[in-house]
């Protein structure tokens, strides 16, 4: 009819929060998985409710937890901060939407603290955001409940969480720098984690756990030679901050970094194949690797990171890119890689491309991109989920750094 009574959507409201509050599935119909350890919380459902004036989301859990909300605009999006959880949540949760939630997502973002981010469809206000006690045979609850509002409104309360926010915020810890040890500094730079997932191959298998796996073993290596320290900016499945990996980089006074991915083209857009190794460039090399730029680029949204909270030093990197000695040590490297690569591993047919990664971005450490192949390509896939091509593509990559460091006097670089 084009509308619909108060009444009526009265009831409706009441109506999902009984089904909210109904009794949970039987723990045989819940997914598969490992039992979290006792100290961790478990969310076992999630629902949504509700239309596009108000929409409700409610996820059960196994106890009680504490949380705090907030917005984030451009692209619209709402984020709940929690502790710790293990996700035992159906498959596909998260993946649809409703009313005024499109989609949501979850994860890990640091130790001891997990994020779930909500992709809205217009501007929302926080109308309700708590948990409630497990009750009778009812499991603990916790409960989001938004409302619809305006623009303006809602950029004016993200402006006044974001001052408050600041006022609260302890001072920034920096990696340690062990300025008594002249060994160059190796950080390696595991892409994805936590939350932020990456590209997943038709076997289920995870970008983020795919370049964890090789980083290691990559820094067992370098680390064997004894020349060289080495610092991964995650070696668990946590989600790190794009400008996080950077500074990371700087503050602990690295002589190279070299971030790890692994690629893949959406369904449609052709079969590549093949290791590609990029460098920092305001201007793509093609359209190939501006998309994989703009797609990596996107991983502080998708975990709901507030990008314009950047410092300054990450804020205005791209003025300070100017220095031409880096971006020739970066280049140079990606040639020695490439070069020890294709011994053992296929390359693309372009193997060395530039792109805006944010990730590449520190104007003082020499800084390569490395995508170790497509898990859209089956052939590639195989090499990726194979021990045997790790060992033999690590050792080649391990080779080309100590190589690139025995023809550069950078080496003794270490921070200020």
């Amino acid at each position: 009819m084009g509308w619909e009574p108060m009444a009526v959507r009265a009831v409706c409201w009441a109506l999902f929060g009984v089904l909210c509050t109904a009794a949970p599935a039987a723990a045989a119909d819940r997914p598969a998985g490992v039992l979290a350890p006792d100290s961790f919380p478990i969310a076992t459902d999630a629902r949504l409710g509700g239309d596009e004036t108000q929409t409700r989301f409610v996820m059960d859990l196994n106890r009680k937890i504490d949380l705090h909300a907030f917005t984030l605009a451009d692209p619209y999006r709402v984020v709940l901060d929690l502790p710790q959880v293990v996700f035992q949540l159906p498959p596909k949760s998260g993946e649809g939407g409703r009313g005024l939630i499109k989609a949501f997502r979850f994860g890990l973002v640091m130790p001891g603290g997990s994020r779930v981010v909500f992709d809205l469809a217009k501007p929302v206000r926080i109308d309700k955001a708590f948990v409630i006690d497990a009750a009778d045979d009812a499991p603990a609850r916790l409960v989001l409940d938004l409302v619809a509002t305006d623009r303006d409104s809602f950029l004016r309360k993200i402006a006044a969480d974001e001052k408050a926010a600041r006022a609260e915020a302890p001072p920034a810890t920096a990696a340690p720098n062990d300025t008594t040890d002249p060994r160059p500094l190796v950080v390696l730079d595991p892409g994805h984690g936590g939350i932020d997932t990456g590209t997943k191959a038709s076997s289920g298998d995870l970008e983020k756990d795919i370049v964890l796996d090789f980083a290691k073993r990559l820094g067992e290596r370098v680390e064997k030679m004894g020349k060289y320290r080495v610092l991964l900016t995650r070696t668990d499945d946590t989600f790190v901050p794009l400008g996080d990996r950077v500074r990371i980089a700087r503050n602990a006074g690295a002589a190279l970094f070299v971030s790890i991915h692994a690629d893949s083209l959406p369904r449609g857009e052709g079969d590549a194949q093949g290791a590609t190794v990029y460098t920092l460039s305001d201007t793509a090399t093609d359209s190939a690797a501006a998309r994989l730029a703009e797609q990596e680029n996107r991983a502080d949204v998708i975990a709901g990171v507030d990008l314009k909270a950047e410092p300054d030093d990450v804020a205005g990197i791209l003025i300070d890119l100017a220095q031409r000695e880096t971006k020739t040590f970066s280049l140079q490297f990606a040639h020695k890689l490439i070069g020890d690569m294709k011994e053992v591993a296929r390359l693309h047919k372009e193997p060395i491309k530039s792109a805006g990664f944010r990730v590449l971005r520190a104007p003082d450490v020499p800084s390569v991109l490395v995508e170790l192949g497509y898990v859209s390509n089956k052939q590639d896939l195989q090499s990726l989920l194979s021990d045997s091509w790790r060992d033999h593509t690590a050792d080649s990559i391990a080779q080309a750094i100590d190589g690139f460091f025995s023809g550069h006097p950078i080496g003794a670089r270490t921070a200020n």
